[in-house]
């Protein structure tokens, strides 16, 4: 049987060399990882009864002035760079596949399933006044933006489609409460 050795109590160190210490603790897994981890996973880290969303808000205040912020998406924790630094970003680093070129005909139509999903094409002809190419429907799923959705009890009813966890990662939402009210883009002159 294979011994468990992590110390997460750290009960031999001062409380404020311990809270240090669960906090760069948490600061390297969520450096590590190659996906954002979550609240759970950071918990088995650090010792029992210790508050994760206080941990955290200190790291977020160390972190106040750097080019990177920790923060929570749908899925878990992660750094995010800032997005002042986008240019610079796409002008020398390798971002690899994580970089999504959307045109606007795609950011429009994500938009309108977000927004109003589950949405069927009909349902986005009925928003656009025009059909909506499949190959426009078939990139935002092939980047893992959208998947099907449910489907009317009825025979031959028409597939839908809704936006995935990595859609929220993408654009930084917990879930679909943190979409902007259409009246705040309306104002901002970003809908018709």
């Amino acid at each position: 049987m294979v011994q468990d050795t992590f110390d997460r109590d750290l009960a031999d160190l001062m409380p404020a060399q311990r809270w240090r210490m669960w906090m760069d603790r948490i600061e390297a897994v969520v450096f590590a990882s190659a996906t954002p981890v979550s609240t759970a996973d950071l918990a088995r880290i650090v010792g029992q009864g210790a508050s994760i969303e206080l941990l955290i808000k200190d790291i977020q205040a160390e972190l106040a002035g750097r080019p990177y912020v920790l923060t929570k998406g749908a899925e878990g924790w992660m750094f995010r760079t800032r997005a002042q630094f986008a240019d610079a970003i796409r002008a020398a680093a390798d971002v690899g596949p994580h970089l999504l070129d959307l045109n606007t005909a795609e950011i429009t139509v994500l938009a309108a399933i977000a927004f109003h999903q589950p949405l069927s094409r009909d349902g986005l002809k009925d928003i656009f006044g025009k059909d909506i190419s499949r190959d426009l429907i078939v990139r935002l799923r092939t980047q893992g933006l959208i998947t099907t959705g449910p489907r009317a009890p009825r025979r031959g009813a028409p597939h839908t489609y809704v936006t995935t966890q990595k859609f929220l990662t993408v654009f930084d939402l917990q879930d679909l409460h943190d979409l902007p009210h259409p009246d705040g883009l309306r104002d901002a002159g970003l809908l018709d």
